[in-house]
């Protein structure tokens, strides 16, 4: 018998047997709870991936313009739907619905609809950690740059029958998960000159010096689209009005100087970027190498042997009612014979039989510097081009001077000798013409240069962080004359980034919407 029980106290088989029906109500409690663990991560995975890409959908449209919350929750409502799973109710489709947003009552900037809730924000606090709230709503689309959007609390039921919740309650295992983004808005544009302009159809108090037009009507209408504005650069610290321009910080290793200035206005491939959300103003006149820089475009030789290089060559076409010397026969071309390339003060300009791109016959608008839009499209083709057709819907329709333009460009009609001897094309002692972009277009930003000055900024001074209304492109349609001319410069607008715009400028933009939380 001894010897039966001590056998029986060292024999181990079946230990394993024991050990695991010890252990088995643990084993069980730690795979419940690593399978409440997966299934409430993925849940809160799927609504955070939702959220995320809801906030991105709505922040491309805050792009700054009055209209831009209706965009933003049309994108909420159209662009994306996600599924989410492991919830107590299921699949649950994270989508807007159907119906109105309700607006909260105390904070306009904050709605919900469906599944989701939403506020537009102005700004966010700088540290991640800090809690966004009320002083971070936005007042209105204008001010909006990002959107926090919130997914509608999804109950989800543990199967590990202890809580963890604060109640204490053992029966309490539900909990609600929910998720959060923050998303925003940057755009700008890269490859630009530092130029920018007060916008001419800025409005305050409900008008302009525009007669009322908008910035988007000035693009879309070609009764205003043809409109001749003349920019003028401001001197002795005067005030900014519509219509007047300045230049914006040069790419950091540029340089210092109005010479150094000049080269990025007046290279063919700048380099500078900008964003919508601020520049940056550098002072400046419109003298000397200014002037060069921007007349280098007409086929007219800078002072001093300035910008002789081939990225600073003229425009395949510079028509320009101009001949060398005083008799008008232009030297046999209009431009400066083969042995010349002209500067400015060699040239006459509207000599007898040359005849460059004409202003507005009257110019009621901005206090004189912006024309009609009534110019003499019969005098200046029958100058120019004598009995070649040009299109019949011109007849009904002017166009502007810029359409004009690109049809000698694109119906062979450059070296097509006025009356008077001048021709488009560059002289050949000038530098070889740029081909890749149009040297007639300048490139800037469009500053609401009333608004900003109201606000306390001095933009003849080095200011910072200027918000833009748009960034825009212009054609130059006759040279800068020097200061004691006054230094103007005569342009048509032809395209405005943004929703107004006809997307000729979309090969400068950089605009992105990303995510901040």
């Amino acid at each position: 018998m001894l010897r039966t029980i001590r056998a029986f106290w060292h024999d181990q088989r079946g230990i394993a047997l024991i050990l695991v029906s010890i252990m088995l109500p643990a084993i069980i409690g730690f795979s419940l709870l690593a399978i409440d663990m997966s299934r409430m991560n993925n849940l809160h995975n799927d609504l955070q991936n939702g959220t995320d890409a809801l906030a991105l959908a709505a922040a491309a449209e805050l792009n700054g313009r009055s209209d831009a919350w209706t965009r933003a929750q049309n994108a909420l409502d159209n662009l994306v739907a996600n599924d989410t799973r492991f919830s107590d109710g299921g699949t649950t489709v994270l989508t807007t619905g159907n119906g109105t947003a309700t607006v909260d009552p105390t904070y306009s900037a904050c709605r919900s609809k469906g599944r989701v809730s939403w506020c537009f924000l102005a700004s966010i606090p700088a540290n991640d950690s800090d809690p966004i709230t009320a002083a971070n709503y936005a007042a209105s689309a204008v001010v909006t740059r990002f959107i926090q959007v919130r997914a509608q609390p999804e109950t989800f039921t543990a199967i590990f029958p202890v809580s963890f919740s604060s109640s204490g309650s053992a029966a309490d295992t539900s909990y609600n998960v929910s998720a959060i983004s923050v998303a925003g808005f940057t755009s700008g544009v890269c490859n630009y000159t530092p130029v920018f302009m007060c916008n001419p159809y800025e409005m305050v108090n409900g008008t302009n010096s525009a007669g009322g037009a908008t910035l988007e009507q000035a693009v879309s209408d070609p009764a205003i689209h043809r409109r001749l504005i003349e920019l003028r650069m401001v001197g002795n610290n005067a005030a900014y009005g519509p219509g007047n321009f300045g230049f914006l910080a040069p790419p950091d290793d540029v340089g210092n100087g109005a010479q150094a200035l000049a080269q990025t206005i007046a290279t063919s491939a700048p380099r500078g970027c900008y964003s919508a959300q601020g520049v940056s103003t550098k002072t400046g006149q419109n003298t000397g190498p200014v002037q060069d820089a921007f007349n280098v475009r007409f086929g007219i030789k800078a002072s001093g042997n300035a910008f002789n290089s081939a990225e600073y060559g003229p425009a395949s076409n510079v028509r320009k009612g101009a001949s060398t010397g005083g008799n008008g026969n232009g030297n046999g071309n209009g431009n400066g014979n083969s042995n010349q390339c002209p500067q400015y003060n060699q040239l006459t300009f509207n000599a007898t039989g040359n005849m460059g791109l004409p202003r507005d016959a009257t110019t009621p608008y901005m206090g004189g510097r912006m024309g009609d839009g009534n110019w003499n499209l019969s005098g200046y083709w029958s100058t120019n081009f004598g009995a070649t057709s040009y299109p019949s819907s011109w007849n009904t329709t002017k166009p502007t001077r810029y359409q004009v333009y690109k049809y000698e460009n694109a119906n062979n009609l450059i070296s097509h000798a006025s009356t008077g001897g001048e021709v488009g094309t560059p002289p050949s002692a000038c530098q070889a013409p740029v081909t890749t972009v149009d040297r007639r277009l300048l490139y800037g930003a469009i500053l609401n240069c009333n608004a900003l000055q109201a606000a306390g900024n001095n933009l003849n001074g080095n200011s910072t962080n200027l918000p833009v209304e748009a960034f825009a492109s212009f054609f130059m349609t006759e040279p800068v004359p020097g200061a004691s001319a006054g230094g103007s410069v005569f342009v048509e607008l032809v395209d405005i980034t943004g929703r107004g715009g006809a997307g000729t400028l979309d090969n400068f933009l950089r605009d992105e919407a990303q995510l901040y939380r």
